[in-house]
């Protein structure tokens, strides 16, 4: 196999001793959760990946539960060669895992870059970069007792230096192969902004093992920017390959190519809806913006079915596709929609700038204040007489409520609370309380029935001092 850019051969008879014999540069697919099964690892291998990273599984499910484990090891003759991903930070069971797993692929990596909140519940992923030495140790135990390579992927930290220690620490305790994403732990979202190239060239110019970098990556010429700057052994791409699973051959294609070449994958190797409609909208992500698409992006949303997602992928061919080949014009201008190319061809999705991110929030947030303060405006307006602009806004709330059912709000005659519509006695339900029980009164309104109890007792004592 030959990919048609790079012109690397690559000799699919890996062995155990994998890095030794990997292709370089090599282009490889990430580890994505719900997203690098099966189906789409095989189209990333179709069109230049030459290796691929399975999605992360949780090393606590992966030992306990068979039905995870039958789905997390789903593979086939193509799907190699193959790093099978966990997360975890049991030695005991990260080293249960990786063994049950170790048949199956080519190498075991351990996830040390995921910066999600759930990661931090866990503690796991990048939320175990301060604790060395128990990295150490898992790394070290997995490194003598399993019989393939370990691999581990991280984030850098702020500091380069203290980035080139800890990937020396890795390399020390057992680590065989280095993916270095060049993003911090904090810079995940709209804040993730640009990685750091340099991290990962000096990571890599320290330490003897190959080195896989990842970030920043949209295209080949991306790819062969990011080899000749850092040195790295290979790269990796997440994102980018999502939105265009041609980007290692250098190719654009209409999105209807890799979306049908997707499906037909998965009616050989099943995936869930849910994964297949993520793939989906990644790849008409641009088309999906136009309004005239509303009605197929529904039927996708909605799909549960292969056949229902080929139906709605189909239909965007049939009304792309005279246009992509020049029959017919398509009259609204690219730059109307932030685009360099059309819509219907496979392209990266450029994140929003932290510094774009902030501002905009900072305006939404401007505006939002500016309709809170014209809103309270309006109720002080409503309530008359500025006697309630120092009540909190919950306050305000309830007020409106009751004025919405009642429309005017009547004082009870003996305090400043609101009367209660029933009370007989224009009162509110406390100073009702205390009329009935100190003038003998009845109130069916708050059934307060001192004076019918009072009288029931009189009786009852009558009758019995008869008796006596």
């Amino acid at each position: 196999m030959e990919t048609k850019d790079s012109k690397i051969s690559i000799d699919m008879s890996f062995t155990h001793d994998l890095w030794n014999k990997m292709p370089r540069p090599a282009m490889v697919l990430a580890p994505m959760v719900d997203a690098s099964e099966l189906a789409w690892r095989l189209l990333g291998r179709r069109h230049g990946a030459t290796i691929a990273f399975s999605p992360m599984f949780h090393s606590v499910n992966f030992v306990k539960d068979a039905r995870y484990r039958r789905e997390a090891l789903q593979t086939c003759a193509e799907d190699c060669p193959l790093v099978i991903q966990f997360c975890g930070n049991n030695v005991a069971l990260l080293l249960t895992a990786a063994q049950m797993a170790q048949d199956y692929c080519d190498a075991i990596d351990l996830n040390l870059g995921c910066p999600q909140a759930i990661a931090k519940r866990g503690l796991y992923g990048a939320y175990l970069q301060e604790d060395w030495s128990r990295l150490s140790a898992i790394v070290s135990v997995m490194s003598g007792e399993l019989r393939i390579p370990v691999s581990c992927k991280v984030r850098v930290f702020e500091s380069i230096d203290k980035t080139v220690e800890y990937a020396k620490m890795l390399e020390e305790a057992g680590c065989s192969l280095l993916t270095v994403h060049g993003r911090t732990r904090e810079q995940k979202g709209p804040l993730t902004g640009l990685a750091s190239w340099a991290h990962i060239k000096a990571v890599k110019e320290n330490v003897k093992i190959p080195v896989i970098g990842n970030g920043n990556v949209q295209c080949l010429e991306d790819v062969k920017r990011f080899i000749e700057e850092t040195g790295v052994d290979g790269v990796m791409s997440a994102e980018g390959h999502l939105t265009n699973p041609y980007i290692f051959e250098g190719l654009a294609p209409p999105v209807w190519q890799p979306a049908l070449e997707y499906l037909e994958l998965v009616d050989r190797y099943p995936s869930p809806n849910a994964f297949v409609r993520g793939h989906l909208f990644k790849l008409f992500h641009k088309l999906f913006r136009l309004k005239e698409n509303a009605e197929i992006r529904e039927e996708i949303a909605k799909g549960s079915s292969i056949d229902q997602f080929r139906n709605a992928v189909l239909k965007l061919k049939e009304k792309y596709l005279p246009i992509h080949e020049g029959e017919q014009s398509w009259d609204e201008p690219y730059s109307s929609y932030d685009l360099f190319l059309p819509p219907w061809i496979c392209q990266s999705y450029v994140r929003m700038s932290p510094e774009e991110y902030t501002k905009k929030m900072a305006e939404k947030s401007k505006e939002a204040q500016e309709k809170e303060n014209c809103k309270t405006e309006e109720k002080i307006r409503f309530y008359g007489n500025g006697e309630i602009t120092l009540l909190s806004k919950k306050k305000l709330k309830r007020m409106a409520r009751g004025l919405t059912k009642r429309k005017v709000m009547t004082k009870c005659v003996a305090c400043l609370n609101p009367m209660s519509l029933k009370c007989m006695y224009s009162l509110c339900k406390t100073c009702c309380k205390k009329k009935c029980y100190i003038e003998g009164l009845d109130c069916k309104g708050h059934n307060f029935l001192v004076k019918t109890k009072r009288q029931k007792v009189r009786q009852l004592g009558m009758k019995k001092s008869k008796s006596f």
